[in-house]
């Protein structure tokens, strides 16, 4: 998922206007008394925003992010009782309402003043300020791999060493000490001189009342005996035991089920509908046609596209029925548009270079190009990408006359209620959401039109309604990772040394660094140039590190080639200025056994990618015979800076190799007659069992600051897994699926395939 553009929060600020910190300075502070009711039952003490702490002395984490299966919630919560000095036994972790209370405001902080170290007295006002620009916005995002790189350090880490420190403060006072020779551990506070030893819950009340340190002293990560280590998650039990409770499956009293089906070509809304058969089958209550809206969203403008939907009393009727709709849609504009003629007008866009836009431009490209000994050039392609998350959309609603709630597992709770309040004509303090956990999200689940959807039904039948998105309609109206094309040229001098590097592909988004190598060349000129399509874009994990990845670790390495060079050697030689990719590659290399002899038929290939602050490098080892292409072993190694929870940063490694080896196998939305023709895992599939590859990760804790985990494992699968082909069998794909390709194919120019 996309984090939020530097530009947004920017925006965002000037119009919030500075005057309005003044009074909200210490929002990310102790907050207890107006939170408490909303948060916490009886017999528990609220003494933090992040923190709770009941009479048996259970330490609850109040995280303000959703848990879709990489392990936020435990590694938040690592952060914090690390801090707190808690015991891990005695944690527990809940997430966090959608109440403007745990608005993003952290990550508003790290990506604006990322590299500014304020004063301590400033730190409240500036703090202050990302909140009243995050609650402006309506923003509490699980996305961008950056939960533990924003809230874990801004908020998590503070809230744990100011309560320790209000504690500390407390029982000093209570036993007359000074609170110099106060400590914590395992959840107590101590004395050592009088022997004394109280459960944190003993000042629980006291603690309650105190206004926390904003700038709190932290432990010396030598003393950690949390964070870093493998502590039990707080998700999987439940998980295991089926007691979890995602959204499919909230029950409510006299609740309806719905299914809904949309105009293939996007954009259409409804001519004539016959809905005569749907009406007659038993079980049906209602066809509801749902208008198109349009809602300002996180990642842009938020369409709840015209829709047309049978409620019933089963979804296996709702979704029967709607098989039976005859709809005539209205034309767009776009019903003659398909695949190819998509890739033309990019070809077309970067030939012209109409308005080319500029993201690096160093030294003298045109004369390192004009006095070059030899230039290699290469287009790249990779196409539309559908999330297919293994729990498919859904939500349920009970929309009243003057209020609202909503069940759903999202990636936005606060922006999904806003924008449902707005779709109601309804306040946001009228719209109850209920956060749950969600099978994959992969920031589709970030997009609202779905909650948007169930609303506007629940209102229209007046009863609780429970959505469900078909698996086909989850494919064909999804908002999906956009297809893109890539050229470039590279430019050696007469010593065969990389000296110029030029690339222009089309259509920008998030993140804006995702085009840049780190490896050392004098003279580059990166840029980009607009080339719109009518297929909705929506953030896909990695989002434009998934695409440019698999561009410039495959291009870098046909510049090896070109010039005799071993790719890992020549990788190595060009990230001289920068040690730490070194490091990641380096490691890459020898985990992997690079220089190791590989049979007939076998190939090695290898990637560096550097995304949401963590490096990672990948090694793929292969197989071709007769033909049929086997991925043997990846070898991952990753730089997050600190491994707050390493078996969750192993599992995302290996959950984003997955992820982003389904897409380089098999992954390809195609266009016909402007609609999307996939509609199901037959004709858009996942890896299976029998494909995967065995898996290794390695981590390296460098002390850098901690970057990401959730993401940075895609980029690099795509790009290692195609070196490691050329490297078998002498052919170089250039674009995706490489299933789409018969390996037993000679291509006529060089070995290129795609």
């Amino acid at each position: 998922m996309s984090k939020l553009s530097r530009r947004a929060f920017i925006a965002t600020g000037l119009v919030a206007g500075g005057g309005l910190v003044v009074g909200i300075a210490m929002r990310p502070g102790n907050q207890a008394k107006s939170l408490a009711a909303k948060l916490g039952p009886d017999g528990e003490d609220l003494v933090h925003t992040y923190i709770k702490i009941d009479s048996n002395n259970v330490v609850t984490a109040v995280i303000p992010h959703s848990e879709m299966g990489q392990g936020v919630h435990t590694a938040l919560g690592q952060m914090l009782a690390e801090e707190l000095d808690a015991d891990w036994e005695q944690v527990q972790v809940e997430e966090a309402p959608a109440i403007g209370e745990y608005a993003s405001y952290s990550a508003g902080r790290r990506y604006l003043f990322a590299n500014v170290d304020f004063p301590n007295l400033v730190i409240p006002t500036v703090d202050g300020m990302m909140m009243n620009v995050a609650d402006t916005l309506n923003l509490q995002i699980t996305g961008g791999s950056m939960s533990v790189r924003t809230t874990g350090i801004l908020a998590m880490r503070i809230a744990g060493a100011a309560t320790r420190e209000m504690l500390q403060q407390a029982a000093a006072e209570s036993w007359g000490v000074p609170v110099e020779e106060v400590t914590t551990a395992d959840s107590h506070v101590i004395h050592a001189a009088s022997n004394r030893r109280e459960p944190y819950a003993a000042f629980a009340d006291t603690v309650a009342a105190m206004s926390p340190s904003q700038t709190p002293q932290f432990k010396n990560p030598a003393d950690y005996k949390i964070v870093g280590k493998f502590v039990p998650r707080r998700d999987i039990p439940a998980k295991v035991d089926g007691s979890a409770k995602f959204a499919l499956d909230v029950r409510v009293p006299d609740m309806a089920y719905a299914s809904v089906v949309r105009s293939p070509v996007p954009g259409g809304s409804v001519v004539e509908l016959d809905d005569g058969a749907a009406r007659s089958m038993a079980g049906v209550i209602d066809v509801v046609v749902i208008p198109q809206s349009s809602v300002g969203g996180m990642l842009g403008e938020t369409l709840s596209t015209e829709a047309v939907a049978v409620v019933a009393d089963s979804y296996w009727t709702a979704n029967e029925a709607v098989k039976t709709l005859q709809v005539t849609w209205s034309e767009t504009g776009f019903e003659s548009v398909d695949s190819d003629g998509i890739y033309a007008q990019f070809e077309r866009d970067i030939t012209g270079g109409t308005e080319r836009q500029s993201d690096r431009v160093t030294g003298e490209v045109s004369a390192e190009f004009a006095s070059a000994a030899r230039v290699i050039d290469a287009d790249y392609h990779v196409p539309f990408l559908a999330h297919t998350c293994m729990e498919p959309l859904n939500a349920t609603a009970d929309v009243k006359s003057d209020r609202a709630e909503i069940w759903v597992g999202c990636q936005n709770p606060l922006g999904f209620r806003r924008d449902v309040a707005a779709i109601l004509d309804m306040d946001p303090e009228q719209v109850t959401l209920h956060n749950h956990m969600m099978g994959g999200g992969f920031g589709r689940k970030a997009r609202p039109d779905y909650a948007m959807q169930v609303a506007l039904l629940s209102r229209s039948v007046g009863r609780p309604v429970q959505l469900i998105w078909s698996r086909e309609e989850d494919v064909r109206q999804d908002f999906y990772r956009p297809a893109v094309q890539s050229r470039f040229r590279a430019a050696f001098d007469s010593s065969d040394r990389l000296v110029a590097w030029e690339n222009t592909y089309t259509n920008k988004n998030e993140p804006i660094e995702a085009p840049l190598i780190p490896y050392r060349v004098a003279a580059q000129d990166i840029g980009y140039v607009s080339s719109p399509v009518h297929i909705p874009f929506g953030a896909w994990r990695s989002v434009d590190h998934s695409q440019h990845g698999f561009f410039t670790e495959s291009f870098i390495d046909e510049a090896a080639v070109a010039v005799g060079r071993d790719p890992y050697e020549f990788r190595a030689e060009l990230l001289q200025d920068n040690p730490r990719h070194l490091a990641v590659l380096r490691r890459a290399a020898e985990e992997a056994d690079w220089n190791r002899p590989l049979g007939a038929g076998r190939g090695r290939g290898i990637s560096l990618q550097e995304s949401f602050g963590s490096l990672v490098a990948q090694v793929v080892e292969v197989t071709v015979t007769d033909g049929q292409l086997s991925v043997d072993r990846v070898v991952a190694v990753i730089d997050p800076g600190l491994a707050v929870a390493p078996d969750g940063i192993a599992a995302q490694l290996e959950s984003g190799i997955i992820y982003g080896l389904t897409a380089a196998l098999h992954g390809e939305i195609t266009v016909e007659n402007g609609a999307v023709v996939q509609s199901n895992f037959h004709d858009y599939p996942s890896v299976r069992m029998r494909e995967a590859p065995r898996i290794e990760t390695h981590v390296i804790n460098s002390g850098h600051d901690i970057g990401g985990a959730g993401e940075p494992g895609t980029p690099g699968i795509a790009p290692a897994l195609a070196n490691a082909v050329f490297d078998a069998t002498g052919l170089r794909i250039r674009q995706l699926p490489l299933g789409n390709f018969d390996l037993n194919y000679q291509a006529e120019e060089e070995g290129v395939v795609g």
